[in-house]
């Protein structure tokens, strides 16, 4: 069948309530949305030359490390979800990890007191990027294209440039202090850029370039690998090639999980999403939400009360797998959901300080970056990929053209004390050597009767378990086209701090009003997370919902 790709032009009309948003691109064979249209272009012509999901997902990938260097990366790490054609799911972690140096008292001074910004910028924040190893064990295990054609296009891509766009012209400018405070040579981002710019990634490229030719030992065993060491050493840092050398990601089994007649298939730990989002649904599910009404105040708080009991959760149980024991079969237990709700009431608040971790016998940012893809063949990924913060730790390598991240942020520097995002960290998520950090981070996929019906995930640090919930609850509960779910206000409790925040200039005042008067805290949050989605729709059509937060954007064919 000849391939059509219909594109309806997404209608804003702005009220104090809701935008009113019409379906996004729709089409027949297959989907890229992702941060940038230059890689969503990337992964969609990987398709179109024949490839798969998993292909298309790793040219994606370097693509948004050209094209989106505040998250995209190879200097990071991600979560991949995938759903095949016939049904088998699984997950891949190529999170990153701690370094063999480093250990849990390492952020704190004499006094047992954080040392201000020490896990946030510079080299000492960095974990061992799992990016590249990610890629390639995709690519090994489900690739079908030679990893030549993939990457070749991205090369060119970081040869030729990319234009700057509005978002990217001012978050440049606002990280610019922190790259001059950070770096001690120039670097790349220190001059101006406007918008309409072209920044060319040569050293990026030629970076590319080496591990397209000599895979991914470039990047932890090769001449890559040995700059890299180098460079974060002289900035302080105590990543070692043995670091690099010993970094493999891992392949994990997935949370899966019921609700009405949805199959949710999100990741598994070391990221906190599929937990807090099994045990969310869960809290909710035996109230009528569809009679509340979208985004009024008994869904608001019906959705609040359950984020609390789920994040305290979060904080005190959960962490790397491989070095502890998370009680997954008592807390993702009906029962004891069912408890964790019996003191809830739509007439009073449950004040936080009061709220604690169940009783039975965490930590990151805004700038990450999701990406969904469905392929020809029925394949589907969801992926999330980070640096942790805006520009990861600030600390630019210019010889390899690319930016660091300050995962290590993400670990509980000093337990019971929040981090960078006010997220409380336990001992669960202490700093161990090779240890991977805790993460907030959800790629998700949806089965609706057996069959593929979503792929989605976001941004946002602790705001992307709520978003994904959000956006999931929209098509299913209201009937929304996934444009329109995607783009719909959204609001986030996370436990602590105790307040709900809100995208307040796109709520109806009176709702505002009446969750004050009722005793709630709302901080304004003017934008939260960026949901990437594919919705299937009704004879086999594939809508991408791009968000229009930022820079989204979903092509099909």
């Amino acid at each position: 069948m000849k391939a059509i790709t219909k594109i309806i032009i997404t209608l804003l009309f702005f009220s104090s309530c809701n935008n009113i948003i019409i379906e996004g691109v729709v089409s027949e064979n297959a989907m890229v949305v992702s941060a940038r249209k230059e890689a969503s272009q990337i992964g969609i012509n990987i398709l179109k030359k024949g490839g798969n999901a998993f292909d298309a997902m790793v040219g994606t990938e370097l693509a948004l490390a050209v094209s989106y260097p505040s998250a995209g990366n190879i200097g990071g790490g991600g979560f991949m979800v995938y759903r095949k054609f016939d049904g088998s799911i699984g997950a891949l972690d190529y999170r990153e990890k701690a370094p063999l140096k480093s250990y849990e008292t390492m952020y704190l001074d004499e006094n047992n007191e954080i040392i201000e910004g020490l896990s946030v910028m510079g080299a000492l924040s960095v974990g061992v990027p799992g990016t590249i190893a990610g890629v390639f064990e995709v690519h090994e295990k489900f690739g079908s294209l030679p990893i030549e054609e993939i990457i070749k296009p991205v090369i060119e891509l970081a040869n030729k440039g990319v234009i700057v766009t509005r978002n990217q012209s001012e978050r440049i400018k606002e990280n610019q202090k922190y790259f001059k405070l950070v770096n001690r040579d120039e670097i790349l981002f220190n001059k101006e850029f406007k918008i309409n710019d072209t920044i060319k990634y040569s050293n990026l490229a030629s970076t590319l370039n080496k591990i397209m030719l000599n895979s991914k030992d470039e990047f932890y065993r090769g001449e890559t690998a040995k700059k890299l060491v180098s460079f974060i050493q002289k900035n302080g840092g105590i990543i070692s090639l043995e670091d690099l050398e010993k970094y493999k990601p891992k392949w994990r089994e997935p949370i899966v999980f019921k609700y009405d007649d949805l199959k949710i298939i999100s990741m598994s730990p070391p990221s906190s999403g599929g937990i807090c989002l099994n045990q969310i649904f869960k809290m909710i599910e035996p109230y009528d939400l569809e009679s509340y009404g979208h985004n009024s105040v008994n869904y608001i708080k019906l959705l609040v009360e359950a984020e609390k009991r789920s994040f305290a959760d979060r904080s005190h149980f959960l962490g790397d797998t491989d070095f502890i024991r998370i009680p997954l079969n008592e807390i993702l237990n009906q029962e004891y959901l069912l408890k964790r709700m019996q003191d809830f009431s739509f007439e009073k608040i449950t004040v936080s300080n009061s709220l604690s971790h169940g009783n039975i016998n965490i930590n990151e940012s805004e700038e990450t970056t999701h990406y969904s893809i469905v392929d020809q063949f029925g394949n589907a990924v969801a992926v999330t990929t980070t640096l942790n913060g805006s520009f990861g730790s600030k600390l630019y390598c210019e010889e390899l053209g690319f930016f660091l991240n300050n995962e290590m942020d993400d670990f509980s520097s000093k337990p019971g004390f929040p981090n960078m995002y006010g997220l409380i960290g336990g001992e669960a998520n202490k700093i161990e050597p090779e240890k991977r950090m805790l993460s907030s981070m959800s790629p998700t996929i949806v089965e609706k009767k057996g069959k593929l019906y979503m792929t989605l995930g976001t941004p946002g640090g602790s705001t992307i378990i709520t978003s994904v919930l959000q956006t999931i609850l929209n098509v299913h509960e209201f009937k929304m086209s996934m444009n329109e779910a995607v783009n719909s206000p959204r609001f986030h409790h996370q436990w602590m701090p105790d307040s709900i925040r809100i995208e307040s200039s796109r709520f109806n005042p009176k709702i505002k009003n009446e969750l004050l008067e009722f005793g709630y805290k709302l901080s304004d949050k003017g934008s939260i997370g960026r949901v990437d989605g594919i919705l299937i729709k009704s004879q086999n059509k594939l809508e991408g919902g791009a968000d229009k937060r930022g820079d989204d954007t979903a092509i099909g064919y």
